[in-house]
């Protein structure tokens, strides 16, 4: 055997090896009962299959084996500890989805997925905790954002964990994966989207601001806020008063203080 064979043999057995555990950049892994159960409900044609843990027997996954079964989905009996290397944790609950990575929408479907009368976009200019990023949807798709949009560089994208921390939401609400954050916000103000950036340098209280409108909320990353130039192209610059010795709250809290306002004063003028 010569050495371009040895090499060809070596690709080959590699490339196998990550089709064995769903590590093609086309394969992701869903896991956790919630987020599993709601990917069964909008993707079920995205999953190749759902492996559950042998060792766990209750009510609750055996839901999620009739789903699949109901859906035609294959499922697969294995040890815990394969479901702890497919989905490189522990906190799995007992059940893995083998799907393809969700599919990102573009920034124009977000606008035209309009859930009310006026536009709600959120915008995380490079969040990169997993976490954050999956609480920030679970409590976008509550509040009927019509859709979220990130970076493709330097942030979280929707994985497995996002998924996980979202219960489900990230199956439902839109996600655009944009390459500029800062020409994304040109964007959406030549669509008459109103832009509001969170960011703790805002003079005005984000409860002084008239969320009637179409508009866009924007948040920055972790310990760093809103980039120089995504902050200069906001029509407004809000701040959450803190009555501590904390100076600023986490991001995904923040997010949540200032959208739940938005629905507040939306629901009061419907009134």
């Amino acid at each position: 055997m010569n050495l371009a064979e040895n090499r060809f043999i070596r690709v080959i057995r590699a490339i196998r090896g990550c089709a064995r555990w769903g590590t093609l950049i086309n394969v992701d892994f869903i896991y956790g009962l919630h987020a599993v159960g709601e990917a069964l409900k909008s993707r079920a044609k995205s999953i190749s299959h759902v492996t559950v843990a042998r060792e766990r027997s209750d009510l609750k996954l055996q839901r999620i084996i009739d789903q699949c079964r109901a859906t035609g989905i294959p499922v697969r009996f294995e040890p815990r500890h394969h479901l702890d290397r497919m989905a490189h944790t522990a906190g799995h609950q007992g059940v893995v989805a083998s799907v393809t990575v969700k599919a990102y929408s573009d920034l124009e479907d977000v606008l035209a997925n309009k859930r009310g009368a006026h536009s709600f976009v959120v915008v995380l200019d490079g969040v990169e905790d997993p976490h954050n990023l999956g609480a920030i949807l679970r409590t976008a798709d509550a509040d009927g954002v019509d859709g979220v949009v990130i970076p493709e560089r330097r942030a979280a994208g929707v994985t497995g964990a996002v998924a996980k921390v979202s219960a489900g939401a990230s199956e439902h609400i839109p996600v655009a994966r944009v390459t500029n954050i800062a020409r994304s916000v040109e964007e959406l103000k030549s669509q008459n989207v109103w832009t509001v950036g969170l960011d703790e340098r805002g003079e005005q209280s984000y409860d002084q601001v008239d969320y009637n409108v179409d508009c866009a909320l924007i948040l920055g990353a972790e310990g760093k806020g809103l980039h120089d130039l995504v902050r200069r192209k906001c029509d407004f610059l809000v701040s959450i008063p803190m009555l501590g010795s904390v100076p600023s709250l986490n991001v995904s809290v923040a997010a949540g203080v200032v959208m739940y306002e938005i629905v507040r004063q939306r629901r009061a003028k419907q009134k």
